[in-house]
């Protein structure tokens, strides 16, 4: 099975106010094991980048502006990510993200979810750990994984991290269908 662990960061909070995307970031896993092949683009988002995204991603506009633009890096995107199942930390937020870069190009792919399958791991963390907090930075101290170099967000560290919580939070379910496939139903 393979899946693209995947993580943007963007200049605001809200494509529907105008906001792009500035870095995208991927890590591919084949069958539970990364396979070290990634995908890693910053973006000239083409406006001005909100304080409290500078603030948290560390990136100016000054840092972005000789940057390739989203429609000069999305077939090679796309292809990374196509026929993969995407695990995403709060997809809704980079999938809002994406399909508006998409729409914005008139992009025959039209949505993300038209070629891959979204795997939430927000909705993953709150459904296994209720009422307790489930951003990055918690399920990192929760599953002992290290991020102590995660001075700023960025799309491929985050990724990185992503795979690492991803793989600890699902790591009984692989038991159990290694055990399951096991049985001897003669």
């Amino acid at each position: 099975m393979r899946q693209v662990i995947l993580d943007t960061e963007t200049t605001g909070l809200s494509p529907q106010q105008g906001h792009r995307i500035t870095e995208i970031g991927c890590v591919e896993m084949i069958d539970r094991k990364l396979t070290g092949r990634t995908f890693q683009t910053y973006l000239n988002p083409e406006r001005l980048i909100d304080a409290g995204a500078k603030a948290i991603t560390g990136l100016t506009e000054e840092f972005l502006q000789d940057k390739p633009k989203f429609h000069e890096v999305v077939e090679d995107f796309l292809a990374f990510v196509k026929d993969s199942q995407l695990i995403i930390h709060n997809a809704p937020f980079d999938v809002g993200f994406l399909d508006s870069e998409l729409a914005r190009m008139e992009h025959p792919w039209e949505t993300i979810e038209r070629f891959t399958v979204v795997i939430d791991t927000l909705v993953m963390a709150r459904e296994k750990h209720p009422g307790q907090k489930n951003n990055l930075d918690a399920l990192c101290s929760r599953y002992k994984i290290d991020n102590s170099n995660r001075e700023y967000h960025g799309a491929l560290l985050d990724s990185e991290i992503l795979a690492r919580v991803y793989l600890a939070m699902t790591a009984g379910q692989t038991d159990m269908m290694l055990t399951d496939s096991n049985v001897d139903t003669q």
